[in-house]
């Protein structure tokens, strides 16, 4: 499956975030199946059993404890609107403050503004499933990410900012495999392409915070690391970053291989394809692929 962009930021080697998959699996998923996310058990019914699983098993679909807890959550989710659907969640929480759907509708709406590009409120949103759930996978590689793309050098807090950062994208890559909640009756393969995507995710923000702490070499080992966790899908804004940490080693050759598979999944003039053949060319001159040119500084971030 191809990868789905949604732009959470952009660093300034003017590359875009690491794309987004995962509202596009979860929302082909929701149609794999019923959902327990989106349709959590009414009240005084038995959670459904989730499909059949190769690993641990995915987290018990959530519940509903009353009918008047039901009726107020379908009325909130149905809102379409960001900021409504935000409102209508905080209304909801201090209404059923022992819900354990309260989850469920920060992460849609997590999700909406996810999808609208709008960092700050994902963060913020994701703070709050995070509240409700610490080791929520999604939640984690998602609050993660926003702040491995945003936090800027002139940042005050940078240093604590990727402080949090980092122990969250560790513990999503061990929590994927216990704490995921998925529609009931899923495809196994659809889980394991959504577990494989966020593990992707949450070493490439470690890759993203390795590099702009000018740690090149961590920041190589977690690129790769995001590109084998999702072999079948690289992302090739990780791919050009590996290739960017290869370049600032002075690792000129290997780069160049890395710079070229950039080029080869991009199309030219867009926002990663053109910055991934300007990195291939520099580094042609460097190795000698083409007419010497004085050496240039690889992006810096």
């Amino acid at each position: 499956m191809k990868r789905a962009a949604v732009i959470l930021g952009a660093l300034s080697l003017g590359i875009l975030s690491l794309s987004t998959l995962g509202i596009a699996v979860w929302a082909e998923a929701q149609n794999s199946g019923q959902s327990a996310q989106q349709n959590p058990p009414a009240a005084g019914q038995a959670a459904p059993t989730q499909g059949a699983t190769t690993g641990p098993a995915a987290k018990r679909p959530l519940q509903f404890k009353t009918t008047p807890e039901q009726d107020a959550w379908k009325a909130a989710d149905a809102n379409t609107d960001a900021a409504a659907l935000e409102k209508a969640s905080d209304d909801f929480a201090a209404k059923f403050p022992d819900s354990e759907a309260r989850v469920l509708l920060y992460k849609h709406a997590m999700r909406i503004y996810q999808s609208a590009n709008n960092a700050e409120k994902t963060e913020a949103m994701g703070r709050k499933v995070l509240g409700f759930d610490a080791d929520d996978p999604e939640a984690l590689v998602i609050v993660a990410e926003v702040i491995a793309e945003r936090t800027r050098d002139s940042d005050i807090d940078k240093d604590q900012r990727f402080a949090e950062a980092i122990p969250m994208a560790q513990k999503a890559t061990q929590t994927v495999d216990t704490d995921l909640s998925v529609p009931a009756n899923t495809p196994q393969e659809k889980i394991d392409e959504y577990k494989s995507f966020l593990r992707s995710s949450a070493y490439s923000s470690l890759g993203t915070i390795e590099y702009k702490k000018e740690n090149y070499p961590a920041a190589q080992e977690n690129f790769q690391k995001s590109i084998d966790a999702f072999p079948s899908s690289p992302d090739p804004s990780v791919v050009l970053r590996l290739a960017l940490a290869l370049d600032k080693q002075g690792k000129y050759p290997d780069a160049l291989k890395v710079a070229n598979r950039a080029v080869e999944l991009t199309q030219d003039n867009t926002a990663i394809g053109t910055p991934a053949r300007h990195e291939r060319d520099r580094l042609q001159q460097l190795t000698g692929g083409a007419a010497p040119a004085p050496p240039q500084s690889p992006p810096k971030n």
